[in-house]
């Protein structure tokens, strides 16, 4: 059985073995795939894994063997899911993937919109805390997260981690999920729908899977009825936010700030309005 890995790299860059997929069949592993190179080194394969290399229904119908498609990630948005299906081909994902890493790093980019510790250091540096005055060298004001509420939309893993780690530096969290009835919280948590939340919190995060319904649901109506003193979070999908309705309200200060790590064509295009 030929099983070819189109974008490695990305989830493995050489620190770990593939012997454990490799144990399976004859592995091909690819660091990366251009779009016109699919089709070519997925053909003679029975098991595709891609990370972030897109299988629309064009290509999948191109690949004769193929009998499996795993998502290097928990996302499926760049797989054609329904046209796989048609081929009675299954899809699944790895619904552990970053949980603890992605949660992490959301607070590493909300502690440094509230402590600005690059921002500082880059200025220390530069000489000018050697050229102050004052023994308390601030370039802005410390924003601190114990009682501010967080809002998070998607409350699946990683979701649930963000939401640990918010309860443990006392702030409230707030949270949508479309589907809550079978969601086990180890915090409290207080539902409310998305357009409350926006309003409501002083930092949201997005934690949702990109479907048709969502793209670019985060747009200028309501990134106005956040708090100017709001944070906005995005480390799910970067075409879940209205990137020039994003760049929009951080240049007119409708919002305090924003730290994203996705956009919607990555990497990021010289002309993006971010």
């Amino acid at each position: 059985m030929k099983i070819v890995v189109l974008d490695g790299h990305t989830v493995n860059p050489g620190d770990n073995p593939w012997d454990g997929i490799a144990a399976f069949g004859e592995l091909t592993v690819y660091a990366r795939t251009p779009a016109d190179k699919i089709v070519e080194r997925a053909k003679d394969a029975e098991i595709v894994l891609p990370n972030k290399t897109p299988l629309s229904a064009e290509t999948i119908a191109q690949l004769p063997l193929l009998r499996f498609i795993v998502e290097l990630a928990t996302g499926y948005d760049s797989v054609d899911v329904a046209a796989a299906g048609r081929r009675g081909i299954p899809v699944s994902n790895v619904p552990e993937y970053g949980t603890d890493s992605v949660a992490q790093h959301v607070f590493a980019l909300l502690l440094e919109l509230c402590n600005r510790v690059g921002e500082h250091a880059a200025a220390v540096k530069n000489g000018e805390w050697s050229a102050s005055p004052d023994f308390s060298f601030w370039k802005a004001p410390l924003v601190e997260l114990s009682g501010m509420k967080l809002g998070i939309i998607g409350l699946g893993r990683i979701g649930l981690k963000v939401a640990e780690i918010a309860h443990a530096f006392g702030m409230e969290v707030l949270a949508f999920n479309p589907h809550r009835s079978n969601i086990p919280t180890s915090v409290p948590v207080t539902w409310l729908e998305i357009r409350e939340i926006f309003s409501a919190a002083e930092v949201v995060s997005l934690h949702c899977p990109l479907v048709p319904e969502n793209r670019g649901f985060v747009n200028r109506e309501l990134l106005s009825s956040m708090k100017e003193s709001a944070f906005l979070i995005n480390t799910a999908r970067g075409a879940l936010v209205n990137e020039a309705d994003l760049a929009w309200a951080l240049d007119n200060g409708k919002i305090a700030g924003a730290a994203v790590d996705v956009v919607s064509r990555e990497p990021i295009a010289a002309d993006n309005p971010l």
